[in-house]
């Protein structure tokens, strides 16, 4: 019996010293340079996040502003690459007259002095509204931005032919798959230099559209997103990758990344072998709504020369940081 125990904690030892070589950072390759920085819309009014919902109208809560950039604009994608940004992200809905348009919500009525559901509008009648119509800071009693966000909302095209070599990644607010399949016909119709620049996310059913219909183009949906990341606390330790990690986008909540085999530097030449980017985001609680590194402590919590990506909503902050 004694031997027998012997030869079991041998190999339980020997097994565990495999589990760990395969998994170490430090004999894994390390990635020289900056992080990628990943702008959320770009550079936007902060608003206050206590108890968010789905329809929570977030211009209603603006804090006191300390710029004048509207998200989703032409204006505040190029205000984020100036700032330092590698990636700006944008949200998109398809609109009765065949294009993209790029806004935020599912309804025009909070932050627009338009009303109803934005995707049954025309682009050529948002084209008229004024985006910063609804944003206060006070309770309604003023709106700063009201009449300075007339005609600024822009198209995906827009945006596209503006930022020609920057990296985009596209949100889809919906779960509609006919909205998959328009977007990836606009997404095949760009150059592979330019589609390499591109990442998309969203709901499942337009994904996983796009993902059958353009197979070169990186996505995320919240079925992937939870499938990489759970599969890959469960088995990583083995080198193989779940399917919903490759040629993906990964968010990995701060709070989480500890615990994902071979952080950071293995992770992270994992998910590049893989054509997964990685982006931290700020810390996850169930809640349903995660924020981003957008300050010096939360980016304190990042290893000091971690390489991957960082999602934010304080580019200017976080850009100088890291420089």
């Amino acid at each position: 019996m004694g031997r027998k125990l012997k030869y079991i904690g041998l190999g339980v030892l020997a097994f565990a010293a495999v589990v760990y070589l395969n998994n170490t950072s430090l004999l894994a390759e390390h990635q020289q340079g900056k992080p990628l920085l990943l702008a959320h819309r770009g550079i936007a009014q902060r608003f206050d996040e206590t108890d968010l919902k789905n329809d929570t109208c977030t211009a209603a809560r603006m804090l006191p502003p300390k710029h004048d950039y509207l998200e989703n604009t032409i204006r505040s994608m190029q205000a984020g690459f100036n700032a330092g940004a590698d990636v700006v992200e944008v949200d998109v809905h398809p609109t009765t007259d065949g294009q993209f348009a790029i806004f935020h919500d599912w309804t025009l009525d909070c932050r627009t002095d338009g009303h109803g559901v934005t995707r049954e509008h025309s682009m050529a009648e948002m084209k008229l509204l004024d985006i910063g119509y609804g944003y206060t800071a006070d309770g309604g009693k003023t709106f700063p931005f009201r009449s300075k966000g007339i005609g600024q909302m822009p198209t995906l095209d827009e945006v596209v032919s503006t930022f020609p070599d920057k990296h985009l990644l596209i949100n889809v607010k919906s779960r509609d798959p006919s909205e998959g399949e328009k977007l990836a016909a606009v997404l095949n119709g760009l150059s592979a230099e330019r589609r390499a620049n591109i990442i998309v996310y969203g709901g499942d059913e337009p994904i996983e559209r796009i993902r059958q219909l353009a197979p070169d183009i990186r996505t995320a949906s919240r079925a992937s997103l939870m499938g990489c990341l759970t599969g890959y606390i469960g088995y990583g330790w083995t080198g193989i990758l779940p399917g919903a990690c490759k040629n993906a986008m990964m968010l990995v909540p701060i709070n989480y990344a500890p615990w994902l085999w071979g952080w950071p530097d293995r992770f992270l030449d994992r998910m590049r072998d893989a054509n997964t980017q990685v982006f931290v985001i700020g810390p996850y609680h169930g809640g349903g709504f995660s924020t981003g590194i957008d300050d010096a402590e939360r980016l304190a919590q990042l290893p000091p020369d971690y390489s991957g990506g960082i999602w934010t909503n304080e580019i200017e902050t976080i850009a100088d940081l890291v420089k």
